[in-house]
């Protein structure tokens, strides 16, 4: 197994990077995240800083652990080490000749990409945030308001899950998100009813944790989600293949008072060279953001945190 670092670098209006490998190494032409091989003696993020140097002439000032995959080449097995980088000094260049390319997420327009990458693609299509309705507790016409507030300054991503609300009352709220979401480019996963958000057209699923430990298979083709809250959870959400996982509660929260929280600390240790984006739950606001990129998230999940900025 080679332990490779790789760089997701991105800039503020999402683009990231791609390098093309040059001529002489294996896959020749293809495009890849900057990174390289992690020597001895090093830890993979001493290797990111070292390899983007060498390669592209900047030196890192931040940069997050993010996803760990686990691919078979041909020539070789590799552990990539993910690192969103934030923030460098210098700009970035092709010092071995090297193409480079800055990419939407979503919108790839070169090819051919090593095939290791196609997860983590996808996965950069997912925002730093998601939200969580909360329907039942503030009523559904200030709970609107909100959603449409929150869908005008950037919320790309909701779970409606609202499990007091009988079934034909519910579709009917749930068409509503979904038409509101759509009309402002976000989607719409529903909590724990594929019938439902087939019905209505919404972009996928939340298990929650009883139903992800129930499924034998991985079926569908939208997005597909769970709640996790042990090293279990994530390993059965990362055996079937799961777009994301929510994990919490990371701190104490209004839904469960008393209840414990796994703290930073814990976080990261469950989410330490995990394949799948994982978003921290549990008492989260947006200053908890930057916390949680630090602990290995890809973001933070809400509920009342999601709802609290009154609409203009």
């Amino acid at each position: 197994m080679v332990d490779v670092a790789a760089a997701v670098i991105m800039r503020p209006d999402g683009r990231f990077l791609l390098a093309r490998r040059p001529d002489g190494k294996p896959y020749a032409g293809y495009w890849e995240f900057p990174g390289g091989k992690v020597e001895a003696g090093e830890s993979p993020f001493q290797a990111l800083t070292r390899e983007l140097h060498e390669e592209l002439g900047i030196g890192v000032k931040h940069a997050w652990p993010w996803l760990t995959r686990h691919f078979d080449y041909p020539h070789a097995s590799v552990k990539l080490h993910f690192f969103r980088v934030l923030a460098w000094d210098g700009e970035p260049h092709g010092k071995e000749g090297q193409a480079l390319a800055w990419q939407m997420p979503g919108n790839v327009a070169v090819a051919p990409l090593l095939p290791a990458n196609g997860p983590v693609l996808r996965a950069l299509e997912l925002p730093a945030t998601l939200a969580i309705s909360n329907i039942a507790e503030m009523g559904e016409e200030p709970f609107m308001s909100r959603f449409a507030y929150a869908l005008e300054n950037g919320l790309r991503l909701i779970q409606l899950r609202e499990k007091s609300l009988p079934r034909p009352e519910l579709e009917r709220v749930a068409r509503r998100v979904v038409a509101l979401a759509h009309s402002c480019g976000a989607k719409v996963a529903i909590n724990g009813d594929a019938a439902l958000a087939e019905a209505i057209g919404a972009d996928g699923v939340h298990l929650p944790v009883a139903a992800l430990m129930r499924l034998e298979a991985r079926t569908g083709s939208g997005l597909l989600g769970a709640s996790c809250h042990s090293a279990a959870d994530l390993a059965r959400a990362s055996e079937l293949g799961l777009d994301y996982v929510l994990l919490g509660a990371v701190l104490p929260t209004l839904s469960h008072p008393g209840a414990p929280a796994l703290g930073w600390d814990a976080f990261a240790a469950l989410v330490k060279e995990y394949p799948l984006p994982v978003y921290a739950l549990g008492g989260m606001n947006p200053a908890h953001l930057e916390a949680a990129w630090s602990a290995g998230a890809h973001g933070i999940a809400m509920l009342r945190g999601a709802w609290s900025d009154r609409p203009c």
